[in-house]
């Protein structure tokens, strides 16, 4: 009862903060925005309008509103594995289904909860995140926590969360993820092409194979690990080599990803490099969600390609989709 009332707590206190963008653009309104923020408001606008009008994406009063929640992230989610092992720790919630993740409101109740997981035995990961979606129960304003992300990525969060109101199947997050990431970079792309911004495209493009090449390599890791964990060595001589696979991934990314960007003049991967160390402090739980949200990107891609590019007959082949069996759905998706 506790983590339900901070979840409806939270949620109604990022509600109530909901003032509409285009009344806070009006002149002479008493909230006083800086020239920045008035800025990406009337960004988001366009970029919102855009969602609707040319990606077919749901026309309702979801992101045209803002609210300043005066935090760095909307929630923080903790996600646990089994020390020798990648199935997530899963929760199951009214109406959304079962996740791999728990979502908090406040910072401190995650990471308190996430310490007694750890106390159990898992392996935690708690993570701030930028965005959430009530899947169109409520109307999502846009967030001061992405509000200055970069031009694409912004259109990115909101097509990405715009698309879970189209189409969302309980208990699948593979598919849920990979539809919604679909839409994201097909809309990103017609959107900057749309504006001529053939430069930032080709950086986004850019950015988005970085993203693919360092879920490819983590995805070799799991394949690694998968096998260690299964094998008959004694769970002593598990955990050391785990360690060991962990402590080297910093070197084996530089070896294997950076030196092959920088060779190609890409630079060395800007925000994914290891300037941090952040690879060296990775878990089983910081893996266990690898492939959710890129496992099944290629064949809705494609299935947008098949459609004629036109999205309001893809959206209708994702439904038909998405009242199969899973294993139906999962088979029809390889397919693709």
């Amino acid at each position: 009862m506790r983590y339900y009332s901070q979840a409806v707590w939270g949620g109604a206190d990022v509600l109530v903060k909901r003032k509409p963008i285009a009344r806070l653009l009006e002149p002479g309104r008493a909230e006083v925005l800086s020239a920045t923020t008035r800025e990406r408001l009337e960004l988001t606008l366009g970029i919102r309008e855009f969602a609707s009008s040319e990606l077919g994406l749901p026309d309702n009063r979801s992101y045209r509103s803002y609210a300043d929640l005066g935090r760095p992230y909307a929630v923080w989610n903790v996600v646990a594995a089994p020390r020798l092992s990648l199935e997530p720790k899963t929760w199951c919630y009214p109406i959304a289904g079962c996740a791999a993740y728990r979502g908090y409101f406040n910072e401190r109740a995650a990471r308190r909860y996430g310490d007694r997981l750890a106390d159990q035995g898992f392996d935690v990961r708690v993570g701030g995140v930028a965005a959430y979606s009530t899947l169109g129960w409520f109307a999502d304003p846009v967030l001061n926590t992405f509000l200055d992300y970069a031009d694409a990525d912004l259109a990115a969060l909101i097509f990405h969360e715009l698309a879970h109101q189209v189409v969302y199947v309980k208990d699948d997050s593979s598919f849920n993820e990979s539809f919604a990431t679909a839409v994201e970079v097909a809309g990103v792309r017609r959107w900057l092409r749309s504006l001529g911004r053939d430069e930032e495209l080709a950086v986004y493009e850019q950015g988005r194979e970085r993203r693919r090449g360092l879920n490819r390599f983590l995805l070799e890791v799991r394949k690694e690990l998968e096998a260690l964990y299964a094998s008959d060595d004694s769970d002593e001589r598990k955990l050391a080599l785990k360690a060991e696979v962990f402590r080297s991934l910093a070197g084996r990314y530089r070896r294997e990803l950076v030196s092959t960007w920088r060779a190609a003049g890409t630079g060395d991967g800007g925000g994914q490099s290891d300037q941090g160390g952040w690879l060296s402090r990775l878990n089983n739980a910081d893996l266990v969600s690898v492939a959710t949200y890129n496992d099944l990107v290629p064949a809705f891609l494609g299935l947008l390609e098949a459609s004629g590019g036109n999205f309001a007959a893809f959206y209708a082949e994702v439904e038909r989709l998405a009242g199969l069996e899973p294993a139906e759905r999962r088979t029809a998706l390889d397919a693709l």
